[in-house]
């Protein structure tokens, strides 16, 4: 498609260009034929009225000539759009046959490759057969001599080659074959068809008479169709059988070796192990020789066999040949044509000669193979021989003659087929000759052998069908790729169909527009008749226009005055608006030294407090502080001046544009007032409202004229007052300057009246160049309207992006509230995860009390455990909602991710397209700058003779600022400097590779549309460098004409060629002018679309820079806050966490204690119940000593709890305040990005300004460039110095607010326990770190301190040296305004003259204006005469082509009457044949009868009368045919003869009638013409008068000239003198200069070593920073792990504190059930002591009892341990035992014998509970044993980690027990039973009653929970008084880990 409308693009180009060349050619001739027309007249007429006649008759001959043209025109039109039309056909269909070529040459190409690459194979195959023949040859001849493995090596490697290669071979001869066999028969088709083309030609030539012979031609070309469908049919079959029989052929082949191969190989295994087993068994019985023979004629069998089955191979290869031969010879009987059985006959021949080469390489093998046999039964015969066998040694000989005979028997066979092959040979030559009957003998042969070998082709058909099968996978898969092929057909066929409905489309489009175009070209004719018409309008509106161009003037005036008033504010304004950037500058100076000195007092004040020596520096401080205020007060009161001073300006500049305003308004009121005095005048100024519009326009670009002159006076003026303080000398040389043009201007002005005449013969070829040029000028028009376009365009994506960011702001926001909503959701979501483990927890253990809950459970244990379940449903709910909640929140977190993603893709989307417009706008300013830069060059050389004028002043000025700007601008690096190295430690190094990356892709991207800009910019170039160059060449033209026309109407010699050529200076000027207005508007336009361009650009870029400012800022305050608030936060929280467990630990351990006790109450209470068993008052006492300690611990619990919350609230409120303190920040983030964002536009502007500035003020930079140099320098040390005093700061100040909050979160709470003292000896370390820490940093502030006071030493004696540098500068300004003043009084006089020169200059136009108009009447008169021409010349074309047409249909008419004779002769002989015929059957009729009876004689007489007669009749008819035929010629040309003689007379009359109305005509356009030339010599009259009335003006103006000449030359020589004192000081300050610069190169040596101090200074410093840096990064990420472990820890003590709370309200409970229960403790004491004295007697009796019955055993006892023995589970059967053997008094070491095999201990059954270490080694059968007191010794909390040990296994569930064996003596066993506290034994006991005893503590309990509570006095109990359950409890025991890990851990707690 591109290419198709790149065609039609060129044809247009061409077409359209040869349409301008011959445009340009019939304005050529038009132009030559008026120059022609014109001297003609000039020559041949003198008279006004015969030049009237000349002209008339002129015209009418141009009108004529003009009607041709266009006729011409048109027809030329239509024949370049059917030019057009074929000329994009035969393109289309070149493209279409050039691809079609193509695509056929790549074709043939890779056919010629394959073709290659067959040959190659071939060729390469050829060689290797030939080399394999060779070898075998070779091999034959040496082989028996070699060994087996030798021969084994050549035989492997001819049949790999063997193998492979066959297959191809006979493929690509086959191929090549069918090839050529194919080519043949096309050239042989192709003969047949010329053969019967040029037969049907012959019987064309022959006569079309006969159509029997036709239709014979037709029935023989049917048979031919028909015989070649046969032929072809019988080939393809015949082949099909011809490749099916050789792929059998190939795989029998194959096969063949492959068989041979492997008996090959068998063989030489075989021979390889005999050999072995010779050298094995050479001295070894007969038996082995025996059998080792029988295995060697088995071998020879073998061969045999395979022998017989290669002669089977040979026989079934013959039978292959025999077929083949008989399909050969049917192929042949079927086909009858003997080209094709010839090329079968070679094809078979091939092959047999590759079959014959086969059998041969197979024979070679078999040679092979019986030479290594016989090399192997030499070597069997010698070892035979050593082994005395010579029976078996004859049996091998004759077995291996019978093997040498059967393959000589094959060599003979070989042969045969050799010889069969030759005579096969022979055979098919004679074939070739004639069919012989000696083949049927043969073929009757083969089908013979065919038969018996039938069998045989089974297995090649089992073959066949393998290969059959693979065929038709091959078949599906070609099926498959054709299908593919057949839809990638349809598809491009669906493509084509696509495109050729587009180019139809495109070419009715383009009809369309060429329809358009002839519609448009007709209108434009209509246009031009119009214009014609108005044109003879315009003569009488001229009047009107002189009374416009008298109020006119009266309005230039008034915009004068206007002007001037805005000049003057305008300078006011330049000089306020350099005064404020002056001031803007010191002020921006002074804000900076501000800075510096209040960072400089900060630091003062933080180092206040530790040094008290710096309080001197302070003070200087201060007072330097004291200066700048004030000075910055000064400053603000010069501001407020400066501004109060301006918004006057502005007011008076309001006021000064209204008043335009008004002025414009008052002009348009008068234009409209003028435009009612016309409508009121006469229906003739009615007709003419369009010549009045025009004449409107007219004005408005006078309008626009005059402005322009305005704007060049300003800048005349502008450049005056810049150049007031110029040399007198200088003035002096302008002046003689222009006195010299003035005199060259004369003498220039003589030389150009000589030269008018050639300036006229010119002018038409400049009109074509403004043509060609303006043309030019549209293309640039369209061209800017584009950009212009595209700008606005940009300007919308702009607008569109900012909405776009605006919105992605909010949504960021948005974001981030809702992150920190997640992040307090994620917290409270773990906190409610513990929660619920906790509950779980408590569910468990109540699941556990319940399934141990006793029958006599108490009524309000029950409603305590249902509130329990209550709640703990409510919680569930509670548990779910929250799942549901967290659920909710975690969608909402993923479709805000989401979200982000899509903002941030759209982003960057979005700054794609932003960097896309960039780049688009930059090439766009390019290409504008380029297109005006031209423009700017060429003015600048016309002003480079003001500029020269100007030079010195600039001079002067440009250094000041320059200096000012490189020093801002260095400031203003170093300030960004210092922040980016700020920024830079937190960047990571991803977003830096990533930045790169795009950095690589952006720059990849700007070299691509820099090379597009350069080509297009290129281009551009070089259009508006030549249509500049035209331009400015036809306005100095157009210049010098004027000049020269100005010169002849000031002399009188040539007034009468200013009437002739006036008006075509007027249509110049107005050219050039509206030239110049097009070029001003699309400069203006330019400078327009730039400023708001740059505007964009800025805003663009200040956007950018604030993002990225926020994104660093952003990033920097939350790792700060990170770092600062998390870490410390972290910390304690850790530290909580810790404390919380630890205290979680303890209050475990209490409640435990609590359960204990407990089940001791219940058990003492149902003893009590009993009467059996009693209390010991001295555990009571204990137990009481227990509770008041564990209230102790509570109440300090309690205390320390009231701590944690408060300083978790703390906390809380901290980081609220740390996030209002961000959000705050971030506030103010964005608020300082907006200043900073105003200021780069402020900066903008500046840098603008100063751009403008320094191209005004270049010179003054070579004088002060090395002082300032240094003093910048200066400065960016001392700015590198405050920078880093600045990063110092920040560090500073950090660490003190971290030291800070350390100090208030790392104060610990003074109950707590040692854990919390060692975390405060950490943080004391800590503490004395960062002293330390401070401490350098604090001695790296002082030395930077001294650096920065050495620094503004340096600074004051540099302000020293500004501030006399500014006094001079001062006292310099001084003089320059005076020097002004003097030049505004001499600008009031220019202004006066020049006054002066504008109203000679206006009469001087109205005069012009008067000759235009008597020009444009004489025009007028002249294009009449031309129309009148051209219709003449029109009219007599068309009187020839009628004459033409005219004559054509007379010679029509001719031949018409021509034909219709020889017709009619025609039809005459016709009905005299047919006569003739009916005369002759008449005469046939006669001759019948006459025979009949028997006339013949008569009848042949008769017959030869009738020829004869008929002959003469012929030769009659002839004769008056041919009379006839002239007579019709005669009559022809007579009645033509006629015809032309009307036509003259008609001629004559009307050339008679256009005679007499051209006289009429001529007599009133004399008339009209004398009128004319009356009038015009009146107005001549008139002019003259004027001229000389205009001459005495100049005359007196010259003199008032000279006057002021004189003047101003007088106040150059004051000037001169003034400059020669200004000289003088310059002189004076250079001297100064030069001081000052030894001064500063003084300092910069002394720079140089401070640098280098300074550079040595900052690398230690960097080496320092750089190790401590990371020091501190380790610490911070060390304490950022410690945080986290420290929430966790929080996290968990807040869930173990509310258990607490929770225990603690059940031990208020429990304190409350312990006094209850201790009132009965003491009525159980008292009948405890009754009970003890009974026991003491039963005890004594049990005494007497024991000693009586010793040796006895109670059956009951027994009993019960048997019992308990199986109850038991099998670990603790042994305790059981040893129970058991204790009971029947077997010693322990005997009892350990017995058990020693099942267990190594037997002292963990009622101890197991308690870890096993603890516990006593003794039996537990009584508590009464000694032995049981060592539990005692063991503390508390030791059994305490030991039961926790055993709870923290999860091995078994726990034992359920019934409250009845819950006694004093199981205690310790209950006690373990239950894994934790649980809450609902707490609430156990109703409250009767207040305790008795405050002091006493429940949870006192006795160290050991499995002691029991009887005394050691008590230890002469029995057994038998207990119950037998106590002492042998049922329960199954928990077993316990052996490693004791956790026990570890919580023994170092415990420690801790």
């Amino acid at each position: 498609m591109a290419s198709w409308l790149g065609g039609l693009g060129s044809g247009l180009g061409q077409s359209l260009g040869q349409v301008g060349d011959s445009l340009s050619s019939l304005t050529g001739q038009i132009s030559s034929f008026t120059k022609d027309i014109l001297l003609e007249g000039a020559e041949e007429v003198g008279d006004a009225a015969t030049e009237l006649h000349v002209s008339n008759a002129r015209l009418r001959e141009i009108e004529s000539v003009n009607a041709a043209q266009k006729f011409e025109n048109d027809r030329l039109k239509k024949v370049c759009s059917d030019l057009e039309e074929k000329h994009e056909a035969a393109e289309l269909q070149i493209k279409q046959l050039s691809v079609e070529y193509r695509n056929q040459l790549q074709q043939k190409e890779v056919e010629i490759s394959h073709l290659k690459a067959r040959q190659n194979a071939l060729q390469e195959q050829l060689q290797k057969v030939q080399t394999a023949a060779q070898t075998a040859q070779l091999g034959a001849g040496v082989l028996p001599a070699a060994t087996a493995s030798a021969s084994f090596v050549p035989e492997v490697r001819h049949s790999s080659g063997f193998e492979g290669d066959d297959m191809d071979f006979g493929d690509i001869i086959w191929s090549q074959q069918e090839i050529n066999r194919l080519s043949n028969e096309v050239s042989r088709l192709e003969s047949e068809v010329h053969h019967w083309k040029q037969v049907a030609v012959s019987s064309k030539v022959q006569g079309t008479n006969d159509a029997a012979e036709q239709s014979e031609i037709c029935k023989l070309q049917n048979l031919v169709k028909e015989l070649k469908q046969n032929l072809s049919q019988e080939i393809d079959e015949h082949q099909h059988e011809l490749s099916v029989l050789q792929d059998a052929h190939r795989q029998k082949l194959v096969e063949m070796s492959r068989r041979h191969r492997e008996e090959l190989r068998e063989y030489e295994e075989r021979i390889e192990e005999l050999e072995n087993r010779l050298q094995q068994d050479g001295v070894s019985t007969d038996a082995m020789d025996d059998s080792k023979i029988t295995e060697q004629k088995k071998e020879a069998q073998s061969l045999d066999g395979r022998q017989v089955e290669e002669l089977q191979v040979v026989k079934y290869l013959e039978d292959e040949i025999r077929k083949l031969n008989h399909k050969l010879s049917s192929a042949k009987a079927e086909n009858k044509n003997l080209l094709k059985e010839q090329e079968l006959a070679k094809l078979e021949k091939i092959q047999i000669a590759q079959d014959y080469e086969k059998l041969k390489s197979d024979f070679n093998t078999l040679q092979r193979s019986v030479a290594e046999q016989d090399a192997l039964l030499k070597e069997q015969r010698q070892l035979q021989s050593k082994t005395s066998l010579p029976q078996d040694v004859v049996s091998l000989q004759q077995a291996l003659l019978e093997a040498r005979n059967e393959i000589a028997r094959l060599s003979s066979l070989n042969q045969g087929l050799e010889k069969e092959l030759t005579s096969a040979q022979h055979k098919h030559e004679n074939i070739l000759s004639s069919n012989t009957e000696d083949q049927n003998s043969e073929i009757n042969q083969l089908r013979q052998d065919l038969e018996r070998k039938e069998h045989e082709l089974d297995e090649s058909v089992a073959e066949r069908e393998t290969l059959i099968a693979e065929l038709e996978e091959l078949d599906k898969q070609n099926q498959e790729a054709t299908q593919h092929m057949i839809t990638l057909k349809e598809q491009l066929s669906k493509q084509h169909t696509e495109t050729e409905s587009i180019i139809k489309q495109l070419k009715l489009d383009i009809d369309c527009e060429r329809k358009k175009v002839l519609e448009l070209e007709t209108e434009k004719m209509k246009t031009i008749k119009e214009l014609d018409s108005q044109k003879e309008k315009l003569s009488h509106c001229s009047y009107a226009l002189n009374d416009l161009h008298i109020t006119k003037q009266q309005l230039q005036d008034s915009i004068k005055d206007l002007q001037e008033q805005l000049r003057k504010a305008q300078d006011c304004n330049l000089h306020s608006k350099k005064e404020i950037g002056e001031l803007q500058q010191r002020l921006k100076e002074r804000e900076e030294e501000l800075r510096v000195s209040l960072s400089k007092l900060t630091e003062k004040s933080n180092e206040e407090s530790h040094y008290t020596c710096q309080d001197l520096i302070l003070k200087e401080r201060e007072v330097e502080i004291e200066k700048l205020q004030n000075d910055v007060s000064e400053n603000k009161q010069i501001n407020e001046d400066l501004q109060k001073s301006l918004s006057n300006l502005r007011t008076e500049n309001g006021k000064l544009i209204a008043a335009i305003e008004e002025l414009k308004q008052e002009l348009s009121d008068a234009i409209s007032e003028k435009k009612k005095v016309y409508l009121e005048k006469d229906t003739v100024v009615e007709a003419l409202k369009m010549e009045k519009r025009r004449l409107e326009s007219e004005l408005n670009e006078t309008e626009k004229r005059l402005l322009e002159q305005a704007h060049n006076y300003k800048q005349t003026i502008e450049e005056l007052s810049k150049a007031r303080s110029m040399d007198t000398t200088a003035l002096q040389l302008e002046h003689e300057r222009l006195v010299k043009l003035h005199q060259e201007k004369d003498f220039k002005i003589a030389e150009l009246q000589r030269t008018i005449e050639q300036m006229e013969i010119d002018h038409q070829e400049t009109k074509e160049m403004l043509t060609t040029s303006l043309g030019g000028q549209k293309q640039l028009t369209d061209l800017i309207k584009e950009k212009e376009i595209f700008i606005e365009k940009y300007k919308n994506e702009a607008l569109q992006v900012k909405q776009e960011l605006e919105e992605y702001m909010k949504v960021s926001k948005k974001q981030d509230v809702l992150k920190q909503n997640l992040e307090e959701k994620d917290r409270s979501l773990a906190v409610m995860k513990e929660e619920n483990n906790h509950l779980k927890e408590e569910i468990e253990r109540l699941k556990d009390q319940q399934s141990r809950s006793t029958p006599v459970v108490e009524p309000k244990t029950l409603d305590i455990i249902i509130e329990l379940e209550s709640e703990v449903t409510q919680l569930k709910v509670i548990k779910n909602n929250l799942e549901e909640e967290i659920k909710v929140h975690k969608k909402t977190i993923e479709d805000q991710n989401q979200a982000t993603v899509k903002l941030q893709q759209s982003l960057q989307e979005q700054q794609k397209e932003i960097d896309e417009s960039k780049f688009q706008c930059e090439q766009m300013n390019v290409t504008h700058e380029r297109l005006f830069l031209e423009k700017d060059e060429e003015i600048k050389n016309l002003q480079k003779t003001i500029e020269q004028i100007k030079t010195q002043l600039h001079k002067e000025r440009q250094i000041i600022q320059t200096d000012s700007s490189n020093l801002f601008q260095e400031t203003k690096v170093q300030t960004l400097n210092g922040e980016n190295g700020n920024e830079k430690h937190d960047l990571s190094k991803a977003e830096i590779e990533r930045l790169v990356k795009g950095i690589k892709e952006r720059e990849m991207e700007i070299k691509m549309l820099n090379e597009k800009n350069v080509s297009l910019s290129q281009q551009i170039d070089q259009l508006s460098k030549d249509e500049v160059g035209k331009l400015t060449r036809i306005i100095q033209e157009k210049d010098l004409e004027i000049q020269a026309l100005n010169a002849r109407v000031s002399s009188a010699s040539c007034r009468q060629d200013v009437l002739s050529l006036q008006q075509q200076l007027q249509a110049y000027v107005l050219e050039r002018e509206q030239v110049l207005a097009v070029l001003s508007e699309k400069t203006r336009e330019n400078s327009q679309l730039k400023t708001e361009y740059r505007n964009i650009m800025d805003m663009v870029a200040a956007k950018e820079a604030a993002l990225v400012r926020l994104q660093e800022e952003n990033r920097r305050l939350s790792n700060r806050s990170e770092n600062s608030s998390q870490d410390m936060s972290r910390e304690t929280i850790q530290n909580l966490s810790r404390i919380i467990r630890e205290k979680d630990i303890e209050i475990d351990a209490l409640s435990q204690k609590c359960q204990t006790l407990l089940t001791v109450l219940q058990t003492s209470s149902t003893g009590a119940d009993n009467g059996t068993g009693g209390v010991n008052s001295n555990q009571f006492e204990e137990l009481l000593q227990e509770r008041d300690k564990l209230k102790q611990q509570v109440k300090k619990m309690e205390e320390w709890k009231q701590q944690v919350i408060t300083t978790v609230q703390n906390m809380q409120h901290e980081s609220a305040h740390l996030q209002e303190e961000l959000q705050k920040l971030q506030a103010q983030i964005s608020v300082e990005s907006d200043s900073t964002s105003r200021l780069q536009v402020d900066y903008n502007g500046l840098i603008q300004s100063y751009e403008q500035n320094e191209k005004k003020l270049k010179s003054f930079s070579q004088e002060l460039a090395q002082v300032q140099h240094n003093i910048g320098q200066l400065y960016n040390t001392k700015d590198l110095l405050l920078s880093k005093l600045d990063l110092v700061t920040p560090s500073v100040a950090t660490v003190s607010t971290v030291s800070q909050l350390s100090g208030v979160q790392y104060s610990p709470p003074e109950a707590l326990s040692e854990e919390c003292k060692l975390l405060q000896n950490e943080l004391e370390q800590l503490k004395k770190k960062l002293q330390e820490k401070e401490s350098t940093i604090r001695i790296l502030q002082e030395n930077n301190q001294r650096l920065s006071d050495s620094v503004a030493t340096a600074s004051e004696i540099e302000r020293k040296s500004q501030e006399g540098t500014e006094s001079e500068m001062r006292q310099i300004k001084e003089k320059h305004d005076v020097l002004q003043k003097s030049l505004r009084e001499k600008d009031i006089l220019i202004k006066s003259k020049s006054d002066q020169l504008l109203s000679v200059s206006e009469n001087l136009s109205n005069k012009e204006n008067e000759n235009e108009l008597l020009k444009q009447a004489v025009t007028n008169l002249k294009e009449r005469n031309l129309i009148l021409e051209m219709d003449i010349k029109k009219l007599k074309e068309e009187n020839e082509k009628i004459v033409a047409r005219c004559r054509e249909k007379e010679t029509e008419f001719r031949a018409l009457q021509e034909t219709n004779m020889q017709f009619s002769m025609m039809l005459k002989e016709k009905e005299f044949e047919s006569h003739s015929m009916k005369e002759k059957a008449l005469a046939f009729e006669k001759l019948l009868k006459d025979k009949e009876q028997g006339k013949t004689g008569e009848l042949n007489q008769l017959l030869n009368e009738v020829k004869s007669m008929q002959e003469k009749a012929v030769t009659f008819q002839q004769e008056r045919d041919q009379v006839m035929v002239a007579l019709k010629q005669k009559q022809m040309e007579s009645s033509a003869l006629q015809s032309e003689v009307q036509h003259l007379r008609e001629k004559e009359q009307r050339l008679n009638q256009e005679l007499e109305r051209l006289r009429n005509h001529l007599l009133e356009m004399e008339d009209s013409y004398t009128r004319e030339a009356l009038a015009a010599e009146d107005r001549e009259v008139k002019l003259r008068k004027k001229v000389l009335i205009l001459e005495e003006k100049l005359a007196s103006s010259s003199t008032a000239v000279e006057n002021a000449s004189h003047q101003a030359s007088l106040q150059v020589e004051s000037l001169q003198e003034q400059l020669n004192l200004v000289s003088k000081q310059r002189d004076e300050t250079v001297l100064q200069l030069t001081i000052s610069q030894d001064q500063v190169k003084q300092y910069a040596l002394s720079l140089a070593n401070l640098q280098m101090v300074l550079e040595q200074f900052q690398q230690e410093e960097k080496a320092m920073y750089s190790a401590e840096l990371e020091r501190h990064q380790k610490q911070s990420a060390e304490w950022k792990k410690k945080a986290e472990n420290l929430e966790e820890k929080v996290a968990s003590l807040q869930m173990s504190l509310e258990e607490a709370n929770s225990a603690l309200d059940a031990a208020s409970r429990l304190t409350e059930q312990l006094d209850i229960k201790e009132e009965q403790i003491e009525e159980l004491k008292k009948e405890g002591e009754i009970r003890r004295e009974m026991l003491e007697d039963v005890q004594n009796k049990l005494m007497n009892l024991m000693n009586s019955t010793e040796g006895k055993v109670d059956k009951q006892l027994m009993r019960n341990l048997f019992v308990g023995h199986f109850h038991t589970p099998k670990n603790k059967r042994v305790e059981v035992l040893r129970l058991m053997g204790s009971i029947l008094g077997l010693k322990k070491d005997e009892l350990d014998q017995l058990l020693s095999e099942e267990q190594r201990g037997v002292t963990r059954w009622v101890t197991g509970w308690l870890g096993g270490g603890a516990g006593s080694k003794s039996v537990p059968n009584t508590p009464l044993r000694p032995t049981h007191q060592n539990i005692f010794n063991s503390s508390f909390s030791e059994l305490f980690v030991k039961f926790l040990e055993t709870e923290s296994c999860p091995s078994l569930p726990p034992p359920k027990l019934s409250v009845h064996h819950m006694k004093p003596l199981g205690a310790a066993g209950t006690g373990k039973t239950s894994s934790t506290p649980p809450r609902s034994q707490m609430q156990d006991s109703p409250v009767s009653g207040t305790g008795r005893r405050p002091d006493a503590n429940p949870f006192l309990a006795p160290r050991s929970a499995a002691v029991p509570l009887i005394t050691p006095a008590s230890s002469s109990g029995h057994l038998l008084m207990k119950p037998i359950s106590d002492a042998l409890p049922t329960f199954t025991p928990l077993p316990v880990s052996p490693d004791a890990s956790a026990g570890a851990v919580l023994k170092d707690l415990l420690k801790q």
